[in-house]
């Protein structure tokens, strides 16, 4: 997925350049050589040892990710992997963006993938974080996530770069930061104070306004948790907004897409800003009572966007914001 993906991300740019070649890769993943680790182990763990189970999985390191995208593309830039929970694909974006204005690389493609594997379904449904049914992040009736699968890749460099060649700029990566909240292994700090200095954080380095953010792509898990955890770190970080802040969970459509998550819910945060809209939540009906909080629900809403926040949060408190910008600010 991530290098089918990779391949559509730059299928308009000319491969055969040396800016294109000396190109970086920074991929995020989380299940990386977990996906060979089969239902045989629980039947017996001693054979499937024997059989170099193990062998296969660590066959398959999270960098595995990154090295297959960028020979894939015959790119020979630095390569990097992320693997910090469910926040690694926006942080893969964050740090590629980074890599690029320390002249790492004159262009980096960022992203994450993941597919469904059966060891990360256990994990979950022994956390009990599993919903049934499709899940209805910030109703108050919500019961868990839905795991899904999936690729994201943006093609990054400095704006001056991206006109010269007359490239069709997208969005302007505006603003990003990256805190951890060093709380608990999978349980988020309630008050959500890390995550709100997160966001405060990417508004500062991006020297706008709570005010000016038009609408935020939020993590929104769907899990009791994370969803009282988050609206708290929304109305902290957006405290003095002049009306309450507009968010979503697109997960209600694709599900948790782990360590795609962060870089898919980026590319719907700048499809926002692009085309002017603003995406509700699925399935919301009831949603946690907060006055400083527009959960979007019902119908697509359209209207102008200057500015577009994407929110991601994973175990171990890892957090990361990134704002997006339309092509030319």
């Amino acid at each position: 997925m991530a290098m089918v993906t990779a391949q559509d991300a730059v299928a308009n740019l000319d491969c055969e350049s040396i800016a294109f070649r000396e190109s970086g890769v920074v991929m995020a993943s989380t299940v990386a050589g977990l996906s060979e680790i089969d239902p045989a182990i629980a039947e017996s763990p001693a054979a499937w040892y024997r059989q170099g189970g193990l062998a296969r999985a660590a066959s398959y390191p999270a960098a595995c990710v990154a090295d297959a995208v960028g020979e894939h593309l015959g790119i020979r830039g630095p390569r990097c992997a992320v693997s910090a929970a469910c926040a690694s694909g926006a942080m893969a974006i964050a740090m590629a963006a980074g890599m690029l204005l320390d002249g790492a690389a004159p262009m980096m493609l960022a992203g994450g993938s993941d597919a469904l594997c059966p060891f990360t379904l256990s994990g979950f449904n022994s956390l009990q974080a599993m919903d049934p049914e499709p899940c209805r992040p910030f109703d108050q009736n919500r019961k868990g996530l839905n795991l899904g699968e999936g690729a994201a890749v943006l093609v990054l460099e400095t704006l001056d770069s991206a006109l010269a060649r007359n490239a069709s700029v997208l969005a302007v990566l505006r603003g990003w930061a990256m805190t951890n909240d060093a709380f608990h292994t999978t349980a988020p700090q309630e008050r959500g104070e890390g995550l709100a200095a997160c966001m405060r954080l990417s508004m500062e380095m991006a020297e706008v306004s709570c005010d000016e953010i038009g609408y935020v792509n939020a993590h929104g898990t769907g899990t009791p948790l994370n969803d009282i955890a988050e609206t708290n770190a929304y109305e902290t970080a957006f405290r003095g907004r002049s009306h309450p802040i507009p968010i979503s969970s697109t997960k209600s459509y694709f599900g948790h897409c782990l360590g795609a998550a962060g870089a898919l819910e980026a590319a719907i945060a700048i499809t926002a800003v692009c085309c002017s809209v603003l995406f509700p939540t699925l399935r919301l009906t009831d949603p946690i009572e907060s006055p400083g909080v527009d959960f979007l629900r019902g119908e697509v809403q359209r209207r102008p966007l200057p500015l577009a926040m994407s929110v991601s949060a994973g175990f171990g408190g890892s957090n990361t914001a990134l704002i997006f910008g339309g092509g030319g600010s």
